[in-house]
């Protein structure tokens, strides 16, 4: 565990803003004293949610992306400690557990020009070992029986979470991406834009259902794997919010029918909701609130396994936007989920 960098509580009352007559989540939330034996500390705690942040954007630089991914995470902590506790956020079922540390990484690829095949190819390796970390922290958050919120960084850790569920369920799961892109390009090496052919590839992922893939940014290729494989489906946002060929409901629905029958996992790219400082940023997705509807009505089933959220970028200027964003997910997720009341 030599990445994890537990959150304590010098790095909480740092970051809490504490007011006469108010209780905040951070004043609620758990903290872990010790890193040695976290899947028994997991295992033990009374709570159901655990955080985890994955401040890194080493993928997205590996698949030709804009960085800046790596500070979601710092962005989303410093509001969602300051929320209000009550009876809608339940602080209570949660744990901070930290972060993990890629700051190597992120300074070996800083010193790389993007613009050359052979750091790309360098970068690529990184990734590789950044889904170790990733996978190794998923797995054991999972076997204890929490439900994780993971907070990227790029969505090349889809393949560590999945991976990291599936080995601690010693079975594939199912995902349902909420992304403009399928993530489903070439085995060309890891990057923020396979994780999910990866972990289909080698048997982690079992249903894949993208939601909102945009025919522009969809190649023919894609199209036609997703077209001949059973297990592959798709909506795209065009049939959705500008054909009207379905509605936001029944679109939701069919995709909860192809996943639902195992565990499975919530994948939002920022990229898929608009005017959203991202990785690539749209001026055409889907609105803030539809997300949040989105990540409502997906929490709320029993299988339900994880929640990452990924692919935002802020800057200095939308860095309290974004992590307003991000809490509002993750609190949509605690409350759904907490209060879930359905199955198919």
């Amino acid at each position: 565990m030599d990445k994890l960098v537990l959150f304590n509580n010098t790095a909480l009352n740092k970051l809490l803003n504490k007011r006469s007559g108010e209780s905040k989540f951070g004043e609620h939330v758990k903290t872990l004293t010790s890193i040695s034996n976290i899947y028994e500390q997991l295992k033990n705690l009374d709570v159901a949610y655990v955080v985890i942040g994955l401040p890194e954007d080493v993928g997205v630089f590996a698949n030709g992306g804009k960085p800046g991914a790596s500070r979601a995470w710092e962005a989303t902590i410093k509001i969602l400690l300051n929320i209000q506790s009550n009876a809608f956020t339940k602080a209570d079922a949660v744990l901070i557990l930290g972060h993990l540390d890629f700051s190597d990484e992120l300074l070996e690829v800083s010193k790389l020009d993007q613009n050359k095949k052979s750091n790309i190819k360098k970068a690529r390796k990184i990734v590789e070992q950044i889904d170790k970390y990733v996978a190794h922290i998923m797995q054991l958050i999972v076997a204890s029986g929490k439900k994780a919120i993971v907070i990227g960084g790029g969505h090349n850790n889809a393949y560590g979470n999945i991976k990291g569920a599936s080995l601690a369920l010693n079975k594939p799961i199912n995902i349902v991406n909420f992304d403009a892109h399928s993530d489903f390009r070439p085995e060309e090496g890891r990057h923020s834009g396979n994780g999910f052919s990866y972990a289909f590839a080698e048997g982690f992922l079992k249903n894949y259902f993208v939601f909102g893939l945009h025919e522009n940014y969809t190649s023919d290729g894609i199209f036609k794997t997703f077209n001949e494989t059973k297990s592959l489906k798709y909506t795209t946002f065009e049939d959705l919010e500008i054909k009207d060929k379905l509605s936001f409901n029944d679109a939701m629905y069919h995709a909860l029918t192809h996943i639902s029958s195992k565990p499975y996992g919530i994948e939002i790219d920022c990229d898929a909701i608009e005017n959203i400082p991202s990785s690539a940023m749209t001026p055409s997705g889907f609105s803030v609130n539809k997300t949040r509807q989105f990540v409502n009505f997906f929490a709320k089933h029993k299988n339900v396994t994880y929640l990452h959220i990924c692919e935002a970028v802020p800057k200095k200027k939308t860095a309290n936007l974004v992590g307003k964003l991000i809490t509002y997910l993750i609190t949509d997720f605690i409350k759904a989920n907490a209060s879930r009341n359905y199955s198919v």
